[in-house]
């Protein structure tokens, strides 16, 4: 077998779940690091069960929305600002789960859903655009049951901007002021919990973050045809920096 970087995406010790998905296919739904591997192992950290109806907040083009339909077997509804629903919907219906996933165009900030609808908000790598806000999570748990579970991914730094200073260069070349909202997991522990609307039930930095994310970009270089233009910029980042300041936060808790 022809050993490529897409092999690498196929990792059934580390992530069984995710390993069962052709890489080609979450390539093409692509909208940032490999969102199946950090929905499995945010989702460690949740109890999810059938017939749950979960918010998908940030669903992007489907990916993470059709993996909790199928391995969790719950009820999705895919929120995504920039996707339109019928894009997604299609997706969805070629996956199997049209009858299990809904697709919604939604703002963050001006959700259209009943107070009290979810028995789980999950996101993935979008909570970094919206909700950093410290007004957005008495917001958001508006439409979360009493007990509800909240969960998300985002990028994360493992000291904040804050307390360096400065963006680390390396980081500042690609990303920009965006990095500001890559906060620690402690960070994301102190906001949450400092509102008593919450009770955190973990807050930890994802294990090799940095490598896991590097050899999703490697992947998305070989697969689309601008890939290494698009990518190089991040291999360089993640190869400088080595986990010496990038990561991915996973954060759960439930609504008191």
């Amino acid at each position: 077998m022809l050993v490529t970087a897409l092999n690498d995406l196929v990792r059934p010790d580390r992530y069984p779940r995710s390993s069962r998905y052709d890489p080609a296919w979450l390539l093409d739904l692509d909208m940032g690091p490999n969102p199946l591997w950090l929905l499995e192992d945010l989702a460690h950290d949740l109890d999810l069960r059938p017939g749950m109806r979960v918010l998908d907040l940030g669903s992007g083009k489907g990916a993470t929305s059709v993996f909790l339909a199928r391995e969790y077997g719950v009820d999705v509804v895919a929120a995504d600002l920039w996707i339109a629903p019928e894009q997604a919907a299609q997706v969805f219906a070629k996956a199997g789960v049209g009858d299990q996933a809904e697709a919604v165009r939604a703002e963050a900030h001006a959700l259209p859903f009943e107070e009290r609808s979810f028995d789980a908000i999950v996101s993935v790598d979008a909570f970094e655009y919206f909700g950093t806000a410290d007004n957005f999570l008495p917001y958001l748990l508006r439409f979360l049951r009493p007990g509800g579970q909240l969960g998300m991914a985002t990028p994360a730094m493992t000291r904040e901007i804050r307390e360096l200073g400065m963006i680390p260069p390396h980081i500042k070349e690609v990303v920009g002021w965006e990095a500001i909202a890559w906060h620690t997991a402690e960070w994301w522990r102190f906001q949450w919990d400092i509102t008593e609307l919450v009770k955190v039930t973990s807050a930890r930095l994802q294990q090799d973050a940095w490598q896991d994310w590097l050899l999703w970009a490697r992947a998305g270089a070989e697969h689309h045809p601008d890939g290494q233009s698009a990518n190089q910029p991040v291999i360089d980042m993640l190869t400088t920096d080595r986990g010496e300041f990038l990561s991915f936060a996973l954060v759960t808790a439930h609504k008191n």
